[in-house]
């Protein structure tokens, strides 16, 4: 493997093959689009470096509580996935709760209130919410054992479920099939108030989470107007739920086809894109945006310590959680198999993003349908507790989107 590293906070970090420089943004006239905008690697350059240090970048890492009590203590070489999916919803809750300008600073230990409660619900212990621990417990309702590679689809499922215990961001998360995205199941999702499972997130053996344990008052007082807004009360004169679309895709056979190619890079340019799920064999990356032929992503094959934030009064160090290079690698080296991400706060951002993927397909080829109604042959939407009625574990296997053998353990 070859090795490009650069050094942060004391840490050195590789990368793999297809990184084509170890400066992501070297001068060049193609302009760099990133999560819906655009940059110039000329006259942005120390921009672009700020835009990638913002956002969050989750690794592997070595040394947290065992999972399930008895399970592995890290999640290298085999929690790649489950990482960039953190990395996805992670993006679309700072996107809710803080504002569009927003950027984090190595120097501003303790941050924005907002961000560092956002953060807690990815951090390595069994009582955040979408943690590695919850994540991996949850997948076995997939099919998948603790330690099994996840493949796109498999890790939208799972958070989709995970969403229910979260009372403070009370999300929807909705898994797009078929390669269909059916703007009336959205809409009455959306309109559905969330409802606490009434059940302890206690997949681990000596503890849990309540869906309460993100309601904290004493938070609203810190966030500025931007984020004043929960989604249980009126966006724009009812009840809408914050809304992340995941569109799970098979984009070719082996690899992915030249005429989505366009597609796929026309997609980085839409607002309220939070980004791809994907990668190539041995490695799962979050895709943020490219330029060029090459793609834009974040790369969480990088093993870092746990951190132990119990014991700093919540002023712990951050920066292991941002790095300040983003990789690359040829859009034709990219496996077929990914998810595409759009958050939207409001009704109104979500009719924005319909007429915008409407208008899209007239000019070129579609990666997925959009219609209004839910075809006929489709089964009811089911708009209730995302388990399911009669279990926690109901399984909805969807194998076609997931290629779990065309990876490798690294």
């Amino acid at each position: 493997m070859a090795e490009l590293g650069f050094v942060m906070g004391g840490l050195s970090y590789t990368y793999e093959n297809g990184v084509t420089s170890t400066d992501p943004f070297p001068p060049s006239n193609d302009p760099v689009i990133i999560l819906g905008k655009k940059y110039s690697s000329v006259f942005d350059h120390k921009k672009l470096k700020k835009v990638v240090q913002t956002l969050p970048w989750f690794t592997y890492r070595k040394g947290f509580n065992p999972i399930g009590g008895t399970g592995p203590t890290s999640d290298q070489g085999w929690g790649c996935m489950l990482r960039c999916g953190q990395m996805m919803l992670c993006q679309s809750l700072v996107n809710l709760h803080l504002p569009p300008n927003w950027t984090w600073s190595i120097d501003s230990l303790g941050g924005s209130p907002a961000y560092r409660k956002v953060l807690d619900m990815f951090l390595d212990k069994k009582s955040s919410c979408y943690s590695i621990h919850q994540i991996a417990s949850m997948g076995v309702a997939e099919g998948k054992n603790v330690g099994q590679w996840f493949g796109p689809n498999t890790v939208a499922q799972v958070l989709k479920k995970l969403t229910s215990y979260d009372d403070w961001n009370q999300i929807v998360i909705h898994v797009a099939m078929d390669n269909t995205v059916v703007i009336e199941d959205i809409k009455s999702l959306c309109k559905t108030p969330h409802t606490s499972s009434g059940v302890n997130l206690q997949f681990e053996s000596d503890t849990s989470i309540t869906t309460s344990l993100y309601r904290d008052p004493s938070l609203s007082s810190h966030l500025s107007p931007h984020t004043s807004l929960t989604s249980s009360e009126s966006w724009d004169g009812h009840v809408w739920r914050p809304l992340l679309l995941m569109v799970p895709l098979r984009l070719g056979l082996s690899c992915i086809n030249d005429i989505y190619m366009r597609s796929l890079k026309r997609f980085f340019e839409l607002p309220y894109t939070v980004g791809v799920l994907g990668g190539k064999p041995n490695h799962a990356h979050w895709f943020i945006g490219y330029t060029g032929d090459d793609l834009i992503f974040l790369d969480p094959h990088t093993v870092q310590p746990m951190v132990d934030t119990d014991t700093h009064d919540g002023l712990w160090d951050d920066s292991s959680y941002h790095c300040t290079a983003a990789c690359r690698m040829n859009i034709s080296n990219l496996d077929p198999s990914v998810a595409l991400g759009f958050f939207c706060r409001t009704e109104q951002e979500f009719d924005d993003l319909a007429q915008i993927l409407q208008h899209e397909k007239n000019s070129i080829a579609p990666m997925f349908e959009v219609c209004l109604k839910r075809p006929t042959h489709w089964p009811p939407l089911n708009t209730g507790n995302p388990h399911g009625t009669d279990t926690v574990f109901t399984v909805v296997p969807s194998p076609k989107y997931d290629t779990d053998d065309e990876y490798e353990l690294v």
